[in-house]
């Protein structure tokens, strides 16, 4: 029976709200004695009003999760993507150097020198294959117009035949990897003057 009467006592005490600014020490209101005082209304409203600022910041944490979420799967995704680039940058220079080797090779299939280019013909041309299967790509040079995105143009050209700012010489092969250049090419580009 007691405990009963404890559990009243305690529905009680909660129900009344004890307003800071009233003299009134022994916990009970002085809008409960009748008075206009609307402590009740206030204590109500400043309880919502934290309610609807603590649900803004739930909001506000659970878009910056999403936001961070995403992020990190375009990162992750990215890395996986690019994961070959430093191998295939590595990879590029002995593309260039058997490029140099076949175009010392006259197609005299009488000496010895070009029955030992024809061995790496094929295997440049391996090579080029491997790349290709990684999302490696020629940048397109001779011919096309100069694009500061894929190539540097490292000597200008004054060739009144051919158009303005047209690449006329291609100097070192430009790569991207999957879209996204990963070596720019090395032309000439031909200025009109």
């Amino acid at each position: 029976m007691s405990k009963e009467i404890k559990n009243e006592e305690e529905i009680k005490n909660e129900n009344n709200v004890h307003n800071p600014e009233c003299a009134n020490d022994s916990h009970e209101c002085c809008c409960n004695k009748g008075s206009n005082c609307n402590c009740q209304e206030d204590e109500l409203k400043k309880l919502k009003d934290t309610i609807i600022e603590m649900e803004g910041k739930i909001k506000y944490h659970q878009a910056e999760l999403i936001n961070y979420r995403k992020r990190k799967e375009e990162e992750t995704s990215n890395m996986l993507k690019f994961a070959n680039q430093d191998l295939i940058l590595e990879l590029i220079p002995i593309a260039d150097n058997f490029e140099r080797a076949i175009k010392l090779d006259d197609s005299n299939l009488d000496d010895g020198l070009s029955k030992f280019l024809a061995g790496f013909k094929i295997l440049y041309s391996h090579l080029v294959e491997t790349l290709k299967k990684f999302g490696v790509e020629e940048i397109e040079t001779i011919g096309k117009e100069f694009d500061p995105n894929f190539h540097e143009a490292l000597m200008v050209s004054n060739d009144k035949e051919k158009p303005d700012d047209v690449i006329v010489e291609c100097l070192l092969k430009g790569y991207t990897l999957k879209g996204k250049v990963i070596r720019a090419a090395k032309v000439v580009v031909n200025k009109l003057d």
